[in-house]
C-alpha cells in the first residue's frame, strides 16, 4: 500500500516521499499492456493476436512508466487534498527517480518531491491607515478654458486668403534646409497644423498677411519657445538629436483657416447635453463645473487607491519559501504563470524581486477575495462588455434600434476565454480596491490641480 510522508527541509519547504508497493501499479500496468495487445495494429499479425511478449518488448517500457507515474501522481493529490496543503506552483522532483524503473524488474520504488507552502499572514489595519483624499478646487479658468475648447471643437473652420490673426489656423509643410534657405538632401519634410499664437511672439509678426505658398526659413528655437519646442521637436522625429533645436528649417503654408467658435446657445447646449434641461448659459457652466469635479473626484479616488495599494504591501508581512521559488523559476519557470523555462542562476537572482513583488500582491489579492467573498457574474462581464463598446462608440448608451446587435456583440465577446478572463480579473481588481478604500477613513486635502498633476507624475515616473 502506498504511503506519503512529509518532512520539512526549510521555511515553508517540505520534503515529500511518496512510497509505492509493486501491487499499487502492477495490477494497472498488466491491464493496460492487455488493452495494447487487443487493439495494437502491428503488420504480419492479425488485429488482437500479437503476442504478449512482442507488445512488452516494443512498448512496455513506457507504459509501465506512465502507470508508475499516474500512481505516484494519484498519490500526490490525494495527499494534497485531504490534508489541506495550500501550495506553490506543483511538487517538484527532487532528483530523478525515473531511471530506477525496469519493466522487467517491477519494484517497490520511492520518489522524493519538494513544495512551497502558501504563507499564512494578516493584512493591516486598513481603517487606522494614514489616507488622502485630494479635493481639486475649481476655479472659474478651468471652466472657462473647457467651455473654449468645446466652443473650438464644435466649431467651423473658414478658409482664409491671408493670415489676419494669432487665431489663424496654419497647415504648414516643414522642409529641413541649411542656414542659407538650400533643402538638406535627404532630410526631413513634414507636414502640420497650427495655430499663429504656437509661435513664439517674436516670431508671430513674420506670418502677418502672409498668403498660401508663403515661406519662412528659421531655426526651431527661434521660431518656438520652449514649451512648443518640446512636441515639435518629437513631431519632426528629433527627439533623440540634442542639437534639434539647432535644426534650420523652411515652413510653407499651404492652407489658411479661422476657427469660428462655437455660440453659446441652447442648441450647442442641447447638443452636448440632450435632454438634460440645459438651457441657459449659467446651467451650461455649471454643468460643466460638475463634470470637472466628477473628473477630479475620479482621479482622487485612483490616488486612493494608489495609497491603499501601498499600505497592504508595504504593511503586510509575507514570509515566502525563496529556495523553492527560485528553484521552480530556474528549473520549470514562473510558478505565479506557470511558464515554462529554464533560467540561469544570474536570470534568477535577477528577475527574483521583482517576481517576489508581484507574488505578494496575489497572495494579498487573493486573500481579500476569499475573505470577503469578492464575486463576479457572468452579468457584470456583460455590463462591462456593453460599457466598452458604447465607450469605443463614443456614446453612453445606444438606443432601442441598436440593442439586438449589442446583445449579439456581448455574447459573442461572452464566448472569447481571453476577453472574458481579463475582464473577470479587471473587475474583481476593481472590486477589491473599492473594498479596501471602504476601509479606511481618507482626510481631506485641498490641491491645485497643476500641483496634484505634478504630484501624480513624480509618484509614476519613480515606479517606473
Amino acid at each position: 500500500m502506498a504511503t506519503v510522508t512529509k518532512e520539512n527541509i526549510g521555511l515553508l519547504h517540505e520534503k515529500l516521499t511518496v512510497k509505492l508497493e509493486k501491487t499499487d501499479y502492477l495490477p494497472s500496468f498488466e491491464k493496460a499492456l492487455k488493452e495494447y495487445s487487443r487493439k495494437a495494429n502491428i503488420p504480419g499479425f492479425r488485429k488482437g493476436m500479437v503476442p504478449a511478449g512482442l507488445i512488452k518488448k516494443m512498448y512496455g517500457s513506457s507504459l509501465f512508466t506512465d502507470e508508475v507515474l499516474k500512481s505516484v501522481d494519484r498519490e500526490l493529490i490525494s495527499y494534497l487534498r485531504n490534508d489541506k496543503l495550500d501550495i506553490f506552483a506543483q511538487p517538484l522532483p527532487l532528483e530523478s527517480d525515473l531511471m530506477q524503473l525496469d519493466v522487467y524488474n517491477p519494484l517497490d520504488y520511492t520518489f522524493h518531491f519538494e513544495i512551497g507552502m502558501k504563507p499564512a499572514f494578516q493584512l493591516p489595519e486598513l481603517a487606522k491607515a494614514n489616507i488622502t483624499r485630494y479635493v481639486v478646487a475649481v476655479t472659474d479658468e478651468m471652466i472657462e478654458k473647457e467651455i473654449i475648447r468645446l466652443q473650438n471643437r464644435y466649431g467651423n473652420m473658414k478658409d482664409q486668403d491671408t493670415v489676419t490673426t494669432e487665431e489663424n489656423v496654419l497647415n504648414v509643410t516643414f522642409t529641413e534646409t541649411d542656414a542659407a534657405g538650400n533643402e538638406t538632401e535627404g532630410g526631413i519634410k513634414k507636414d502640420n497644423s497650427l495655430l499663429v499664437n504656437y509661435f513664439s511672439e517674436s516670431f508671430r509678426k513674420n506670418w502677418m498677411d502672409k498668403k498660401v505658398g508663403d515661406t519662412a526659413t528659421t531655426r526651431i528655437n527661434t521660431a518656438f519657445d520652449e514649451k512648443q519646442r518640446e512636441w515639435i521637436i518629437s513631431d519632426l522625429g528629433l527627439k533623440d538629436d540634442p542639437t534639434a533645436a539647432d535644426t534650420y528649417f523652411k515652413i510653407e503654408i499651404t492652407k489658411i483657416g479661422l476657427l469660428e467658435k462655437r455660440e453659446l446657445n441652447e442648441e450647442f447646449f442641447n447638443l452636448l447635453y440632450p435632454e438634460q434641461n440645459v438651457v441657459t448659459e449659467n446651467d451650461f457652466r455649471n454643468k460643466i463645473k460638475e463634470e470637472i469635479q466628477n473628473y477630479w473626484k475620479g482621479q482622487a479616488n485612483n490616488q486612493i487607491h494608489d495609497q491603499v495599494f501601498h499600505q497592504l504591501v508595504d504593511h503586510t508581512q509575507i514570509d515566502f519559501p525563496e529556495g523553492f521559488l527560485k528553484k521552480w523559476m530556474k528549473t520549470q519557470g514562473d510558478p505565479s504563470t506557470g511558464a515554462q523555462g529554464q533560467k540561469t542562476d544570474e536570470e534568477v537572482e535577477k528577475e527574483f524581486p521583482k517576481f517576489l513583488s508581484q507574488l505578494k500582491w496575489t497572495l494579498i489579492s487573493d486573500k481579500i477575495v476569499q475573505d470577503n467573498a469578492i464575486q463576479v457574474a457572468p452579468d457584470e462581464i456583460r455590463a462591462f462588455a456593453k460599457q466598452q463598446l458604447f465607450s469605443y462608440m463614443g456614446s453612453p448608451a445606444a438606443g432601442g434600434e441598436y440593442q439586438t446587435w449589442v446583445t449579439d456583440y456581448v455574447e459573442k465577446m461572452m464566448k472569447d476565454k481571453k476577453y472574458v478572463e481579463e475582464s473577470y480579473n479587471r473587475i474583481q481588481t476593481q472590486k477589491i480596491f473599492e473594498w479596501a478604500a471602504g476601509q479606511v477613513k481618507p482626510a481631506d486635502k485641498e490641491i491645485a490641480a497643476e500641483e496634484f498633476t505634478k504630484m501624480v507624475e513624480e509618484h509614476q515616473h519613480h515606479h517606473h
